[in-house]
């Protein structure tokens, strides 16, 4: 038996796709459009959090962007990938409007919140690819072991627990907060 080779779609093309009827996300990676399952809700309230946190930081100051529901970023192009961080952050020094369509540059700060769901593997994947991109920070949360592993330049992340304070780096000098103030 044969399999059909699927034609790979751009990010326009993407772009004009209807959001599933089920509520699943889509992400496109070079090309080929990757399915997930709508989020359960600790994730969605996970992300909820890191975003007001941030947006509380970052609105006042004038400081840029911040972004969730897996806004998307377009990280490479023929064939295009095009992800959705779950919380996102672009200064206002590299992104001074927001974009109508997607974000064309890697964002300043790059959150993923792991579900269930989420097989290591491919979240690990996803970390390379927005280091291979030059996001300067990313944050992968576990709501299960209420952990945070940071990134910065490297795949050797850096865990938190909630003992740990969180902060923004240089990226958002100024930031922070308690890990555990991130899970309910």
């Amino acid at each position: 038996m044969s399999t059909v080779q699927q034609p790979l779609i751009d990010a326009d093309e993407f772009a004009r796709m209807p959001d599933p009827a089920d509520g699943s996300r889509l992400e496109l990676v070079r090309g080929e459009i990757i399915v997930m399952p709508p989020p359960k809700g600790k994730h969605g309230i996970v992300c909820s959090r890191i975003n007001r946190f941030l947006g509380n930081f970052v609105e006042p100051n004038k400081l840029g962007w911040v972004t969730s529901n897996d806004t998307g970023v377009v990280l490479e192009k023929e064939p295009d990938t095009v992800r959705g961080p779950d919380v996102a952050f672009w200064s206002i020094a590299r992104q001074p409007q927001p974009p109508e369509g997607y974000f064309l540059i890697p964002p300043d700060l790059a959150v993923e919140v792991q579900s269930p769901d989420d097989r290591r593997k491919d979240l690990r994947a996803k970390i390379k690819e927005y280091l291979f991109y030059s996001v300067p920070l990313i944050w992968l949360v576990d709501p299960e072991t209420r952990t945070v592993t940071v990134y910065r330049g490297s795949m050797r992340g850096t865990e938190l627990d909630e003992s740990d304070t969180l902060d923004g780096g240089d990226v958002l000098p100024g930031f922070s907060c308690q890990v555990a103030d991130l899970f309910t």
